[in-house]
């Protein structure tokens, strides 16, 4: 019978081969982190974000969302695209000066990272059940209620940033995360300490200023929640704030020192897509529906749709407009008579015919 820490060694070998960067070991005991969620739900930064309220404490008791579960194998998994220039931060920051210029997050201009992930959680589940049986487990990639960065951050994938995000001194925060709970008990690993120190990079450079505090994130103000995970009309004042920024939002990641060190991805699924990477504002709005889906199959930005794209667009037209790109205002007026009442009153803002 293998041992416990062989086991691990041995899945972190098998994690390799599968592309994984790093493999961590977590208990499911996340009682301390229960005060600091409760107080970020109460005081409503989860925005529309439902399901976080909804599912209450269960994040922060891996026990109660997969019962059986001793342990969580959290896994990492670097996303810079292999073409990634060593300058590559800012190579990106030079994007907000091109404002007829689209900019998506570079985690989304790849593949989809919950198929990637998922499926390579899956067969790493199954590698594991050739060496030691049949065992029970569940697989999660940002897909339930599951206290990520925490527990990626108790199993020494690196620590929570001032961002909120996880960091690694060898590997930055440009990385995925997922986690597989199991039925096993195996050995947790060490954490590691925090070195921010007194860096407040991030928080500086945030354009709607959506980290409050250290460690703290208002997701309501946050350029990601807004363009992806919000369904209705973006906030006026928060509108010439986005820039150009159509899905996602990467400041806080690309002014990070650690990110130096960030890695890139061994796997070709995060090489950046024809047609989402340096695209002008004019030639995105004017995808149909048709051409939205058939340039979005296989990528996060499907899961907002045509008209939250449009939405968006809109937006980083109308700030391209007031920043002297007169070619912004053609492609505007082809969708003022547009069905979606949400997309109309977006490109009025934009034209100025409206406050929104």
């Amino acid at each position: 019978m293998i041992g416990s820490h062989q086991l691990v060694n041995r899945i972190r070998a098998l994690a390799r081969e599968l592309g994984f960067s790093q493999i961590g070991i977590a208990g499911v005991d996340l009682s301390s982190a229960e005060p600091g969620l409760a107080q970020w739900l109460a005081k409503g930064f989860h925005g529309e974000m439902d399901y976080m309220a909804a599912h209450g404490m269960r994040r922060a008791r891996p026990a109660e969302l997969v019962p059986g579960t001793v342990s969580v194998i959290t896994a990492r998994m670097d996303y810079l695209p292999r073409a990634t220039p060593d300058e590559w931060q800012a190579v990106e920051f030079a994007r907000l000066k091109r404002p007829g210029e689209a900019i998506v997050s570079l985690y989304a201009r790849g593949r989809d990272y919950h198929k990637v992930l998922r499926s390579r959680l899956s067969k790493l589940a199954e590698r594991i059940a050739e060496e030691v049986g049949p065992f029970g487990h569940r697989a999660f990639t940002d897909s339930a209620p599951v206290l990520e960065a925490e527990l990626a951050s108790r199993s020494g994938q690196g620590w929570r940033g001032k961002h909120t995000l996880v960091l690694d001194r060898e590997a930055g925060s440009m990385f995925f995360l997922g986690e597989i709970y199991v039925d096993m008990a195996l050995p947790a690993s060490e954490p590691v300490s925090a070195h921010c120190g007194s860096c407040s990079a991030c928080i500086d450079v945030c354009p709607t200023g959506a980290i409050i505090a250290p460690y703290r994130l208002d997701a309501r103000r946050c350029i990601s929640y807004l363009t992806i995970e919000h369904a209705g009309p973006i906030p006026v004042e928060l509108r010439p704030l986005m820039a150009n920024r159509v899905y996602g939002c990467d400041d806080c990641q690309l002014i990070c020192p650690w990110n130096k060190f960030a890695r890139k991805s061994a796997l070709p699924d995060f090489d950046a897509r024809e047609g989402l990477t340096g695209r002008q504002l004019d030639k995105l709005f004017a995808w149909s529906e048709e051409e939205f889906l058939r340039h979005t199959e296989g990528s996060p930005i499907r899961r907002i749709g045509h008209e939250r794209w449009l939405r968006n667009v809109a937006v980083a037209l109308g700030n391209a407009l007031r920043a002297g790109d007169e070619g912004a205002r053609a492609a505007l007026e082809t969708r003022l008579s547009h069905p979606s009442a949400l997309v109309r009153e977006h490109v009025e803002w934009a034209l100025g015919l409206s406050a929104g």
